[in-house]
């Protein structure tokens, strides 16, 4: 049976916190009862930093029963930090790590396909929302140009995803070689490439709190999503410089003919033939020196160049040596 690790990042989440322990317990000693998880399972909440008794509520959990584990940041770090902070200390513990959000929008029930879907030998299963009918227009909408706008961009989301996903072992192995300081998760699991797949699921009402993702926050996580997975914005100014300068240098002619044809008046073709030329050359330049800052912003990311998924016939000569002679002495 394999251990399975909770990871749930709290911020002020006192008003939640104990029916959610509450549910994830029974949904936990139920897939024990059955055999399908180890006994040896923990259902981890990291607390990031939070101003209300959220960590001495963790505290009297674990106190009451050892199923409850608590990580406690220094202070506040955001929810990717806190998230990315739970996984990578409990990697090694675990044979699988889930991750979910306090509030019980996500819905629990859904762990038991988490489970059968990692029993099949997938890595990574990602939870995908069935509808949105829950949702506020503007919410729904924001949300799907969200994610069209991202795919446009160049990174790889799955859609309706957020951060409700099961991880293997050997995926989180694979997540902790990006060297990535401005997290955006959604984005960097894809990136791994081990064996996944997706789970649907029904997302609740908040049962209690306010959310922790007003307008404001929303919106720096969408930036925060392009500017570290795409430098097409900076190639789009590139783009649109070319393209000025090439007009500018077809109405450089037309500017020209008009000015001897005698139908301009003193100094306007040297004016709106500078206005032409300087802007595109000035996008132009803009989008150059962004292209070769775009390489280096990429650079310092230190990603991985590669993830091995599985190898075959590649073991040291001395190993292999050592290896036959045993077999040949059993």
């Amino acid at each position: 049976m394999n251990k399975l690790y909770l990871v749930i990042p709290c911020y002020n989440e006192e008003e939640v916190l104990s029916e959610a322990a509450k549910r994830l317990k029974a949904k936990m000693n139920a897939l024990i009862a059955a055999e399908r998880i180890s006994p040896a399972s923990r259902i981890v909440f990291v607390d990031d930093g939070s101003q209300d008794g959220t960590w001495t509520m963790i505290e009297k959990l674990h106190a009451s029963d050892p199923l409850f584990a608590g990580i406690h940041l220094a202070r506040n770090r955001g929810h990717q930090n806190a998230l990315w902070a739970g996984l990578m200390q409990v990697k090694e513990h675990a044979d699988a790590v889930i991750s979910l959000d306090a509030d019980l929008q996500d819905d629990i029930d859904a762990i038991d396909d988490f489970v059968a879907r990692h029993d099949e030998g997938f890595d990574i299963v990602y939870g995908v929302r069935r509808v949105r009918e829950k949702d506020s227009w503007f919410k729904r909408t924001t949300a799907q140009s969200f994610y069209k706008l991202m795919r446009l961009m160049g990174a790889e989301l799955v859609y309706n995803h957020a951060d409700y996903r099961l991880m293997s072992r050997r995926a989180l192995e694979g997540l902790a070689e990006f060297g990535e300081t401005n997290l955006f998760l959604r984005g960097i699991v894809p990136l791994i490439g081990y064996p996944s797949t997706t789970v649907e699921y029904e997302r609740n009402e908040r049962f209690a709190g306010e959310s922790k993702y007003p307008l404001r926050k929303m919106l720096s996580f969408a930036l925060e999503g392009i500017t570290s997975f795409s430098i097409k914005p900076i190639r789009m100014i590139t783009t649109l410089g070319f393209l000025i300068f090439a007009v500018s240098l077809v109405m450089l002619g037309y500017f020209l003919s008009i000015h001897f044809a005698g139908r301009t008046v003193p100094g306007w073709t040297t004016i709106a033939i500078s206005v032409w030329a300087i802007g595109g050359l000035q996008l132009l330049g803009i989008g150059v020196i962004g292209e070769y800052i775009g390489k280096t912003y990429l650079e310092t990311k230190a990603r991985p160049k590669f993830i091995v998924e599985r190898m075959i016939g590649v073991t040291d000569q001395r190993e292999f040596s050592r290896e036959h002679a045993d077999s040949k002495r059993a």
